[in-house]
């Protein structure tokens, strides 16, 4: 069932746990979500961003989401807009029917700047005021989290300030704030191992402790998945990502909800690599998009069942 975000996240958050937040851009990607979150019994966060809705032409994408809750309404889920960079975006996604919105006011509109403390507030603020009248729940950003998704980003990690962070959440009650403290999108985060600054973590929800936090580019980059790739023609060297260890240790401290989306693309991608290299004749997409579809349940589940999410979706009413 389709459920306001915060309902998700105040649940996970009061019970210690953390809810997987997955992106999506097609029917496979979906199914493979919700089907590995009834397969746990796990709430479920399914994430749509901008880009995802213009390759899909914006309605296709939600209604297949759609289509999921009605599939399964014992899972509590929320259809959430990951990277809204403005107020007309946030609209759109609204207007869609979507539950949940992220504003990403850390950056400008072409998600290559970085805005101000006082900009990123002030737009925030005007997505509150358009989206709590109509019970969609608002998740914003502050600092800047490396990589690139969708073509936006910075090449560099501006570390949340936590002292700024209970100013923002204090002038612009949010639902959940996104926080900055070493993670980065993509598949090549890091040169070394990532090491989380875990006493900024815990000045935030020191400072901030009713609000759930957020951690973007939290993909593992499993080397298993990465070997995959590179076994049937992929050319994935050198990549790195934060280990599952690091993200769990960060439940405690207040992060209610944890983004993967490059170990799903790595997923996929290695199952559809490896079966063309094993059936060369074979052209049917359902041949080689089954495959892939499984690939992607599996490694969800798994992040369902690591941040603790598994077996809660009953006792959220």
């Amino acid at each position: 069932m389709l459920v306001p975000g915060k309902i998700i996240l105040d649940h996970a958050f009061h019970n210690h746990y953390a809810v997987g937040a997955f992106n999506a851009n097609n029917m496979e990607q979906v199914q493979a979500i919700i089907d590995a979150a009834a397969e746990t019994q796990s709430p479920v966060f399914i994430q749509v961003s901008r880009g995802a809705l213009q390759y899909s032409r914006l309605i296709y994408l939600r209604n297949i989401i759609q289509a999921a809750a009605e599939e399964h309404p014992e899972i509590p889920m929320a259809m959430h807009l990951d990277h809204g960079n403005s107020l007309a975006v946030v609209k759109t996604a609204i207007g869609l029917g979507f539950t949940s919105v992220m504003i990403d006011g850390s950056l400008d509109e072409s998600g290559k700047k970085a805005l101000s403390f006082t900009d990123n507030l002030a737009i925030t603020q005007a997505v509150l005021d358009y989206a709590r009248p109509r019970g969609v729940s608002v998740e914003a950003e502050l600092g800047t989290i490396g990589g690139v998704e969708d073509g936006a980003g910075v090449k560099r990690i501006l570390v949340t300030d936590p002292a700024q962070a209970e100013q923002f959440v204090q002038q612009a009650p949010i639902d959940s704030l996104a926080i900055a403290i070493g993670t980065s999108h993509g598949a090549y985060k890091f040169k070394e191992k990532c090491e989380l600054q875990h006493s900024v973590l815990q000045d935030i929800h020191r400072r901030l402790p009713t609000t759930p936090l957020v951690m973007h580019g939290s993909s593992s980059v499993p080397a298993e998945l990465v070997a995959i790739v590179n076994r049937y023609g992929g050319q994935m060297p050198d990549t790195k990502g934060v280990d599952i260890e690091q993200l769990q240790s960060t439940i405690q401290q207040g992060v209610s909800k944890i983004n993967v989306d490059t170990d799903g693309r790595i997923a996929m991608t290695g199952a559809i690599r490896q079966f063309f290299a094993e059936h060369p004749d074979k052209f049917d997409p359902r041949e080689y998009l089954g495959p892939a579809r499984a690939a992607l349940k599996a490694m969800v589940a798994a992040r369902l069942i690591a941040f603790g999410a598994a077996g809660n979706a009953s006792k959220i009413k």
